[in-house]
């Protein structure tokens, strides 16, 4: 169930995160809200999760603590603790987000018009990231096609391209090799207009940690999640495949792609299981980490191994 945020209510006024934690409470919140609304009093929508997947809406989010404490995030450090000790150097206001390339209406957002904007298409959702560790997260944003559809992509327009900031001051983590700079990612243009693929802009209803990739990031949930990019600046339409930054950094490990597919192991370990961050015994490892059934048509004869 996805329930709209309304454009006039502040991330601040959605439903706390211990309430949101428990279901029964949040149900008993909303059907509080929706009371008093047919009563005409005005009260703060409580806002819902909703897991598309074969996790259900059962599946426990990970604690906000966790989230914001083990990211990667290589700006900012290689460890998973550096983001945390290291993002508060990050500015996220002001800030700007172009999107150009293959399309009629070229435009440079600034992120409060932007969120502005979108806002009446917000929701709340829950998605599940994967890469040798899991999370299950609680974002809040929008689809990614809704920006793609107002810039009315060109009949030439076959990949999204995304950029992150380009700021040694803000990212010390950009003074080190270890990562050609800018970060870059890249969608095909049907998986980027598909519902799942979010601009997120908020988590646990709160704005979007320095650390998670304030102030505007992506998430593919059905991919690994180096495609997730932090801290976007830029998004090009263009024509041909773009290198994402691991492809050019490691082809022989990490492709275009960055499907969840357990029968492809990495060429260091394997990846038929995984481990979810606050438990201690690892869990198989799903296709299209549990989207398939979402999914998996926008594969549809396509070797999975050699399109990695």
């Amino acid at each position: 169930m996805l329930i709209r945020r309304p454009p006039d209510i502040r991330p601040s006024e959605i439903t706390e995160e211990r309430v949101y934690l428990n279901r029964r409470a949040f149900i008993k919140a909303a059907a509080g809200a929706a009371g008093a609304a047919a009563a005409g009093l005005t009260l703060p929508l409580a806002a819902a999760g909703a897991l598309e997947g074969r996790q259900g809406t059962d599946d426990k989010p990970t604690p906000y603590e966790d989230i914001t404490s083990y990211n990667n995030f290589y700006e900012f450090g290689t460890d998973k603790a550096d983001p945390a000790r290291n993002a508060h150097t990050l500015r996220p206001r002001p800030w700007t987000v172009r999107v150009e390339g293959e399309v009629h209406k070229p435009r440079q957002w600034d992120i409060d018009e932007l969120l502005k904007a979108f806002s009446a298409e917000e929701r709340i959702y829950r998605h599940r990231c994967v890469e040798a560790w899991s999370m299950v997260m609680p974002w809040s944003g929008f689809e990614l096609r809704k920006l793609v559809q107002v810039s009315e992509p060109t009949s030439f327009a076959k990949y999204v391209e995304f950029t992150t900031l380009l700021d040694p001051q803000q990212m010390p983590g950009q003074r080190d090799t270890v990562l050609p700079w800018p970060y870059v990612e890249g969608l095909r243009m049907d998986e980027a207009v598909h519902p799942l693929a979010l601009l997120v802009t908020g988590l646990y209803g709160k704005p979007l940690p320095n650390q998670d990739g304030a102030p505007i990031r992506l998430a593919v949930p059905w991919k690994y999640g180096f495609k997730s990019i932090k801290s976007i600046v830029r998004i090009r339409l263009v024509r041909e495949q773009p290198m994402n930054t691991w492809q050019v950094v490691a082809p022989n490990e990490y492709g275009f792609y960055a499907n969840v597919n357990p029968d492809v192991d990495h060429p260091r370990w394997s990846q038929k299981r995984e481990r979810r961050i606050g438990e201690l015994i690892k869990r198989p490892t799903v296709p299209f980490n549990g989207y398939g059934e979402q999914v998996a048509s926008l594969y549809a004869g396509m070797d999975l191994r050699k399109n990695f």
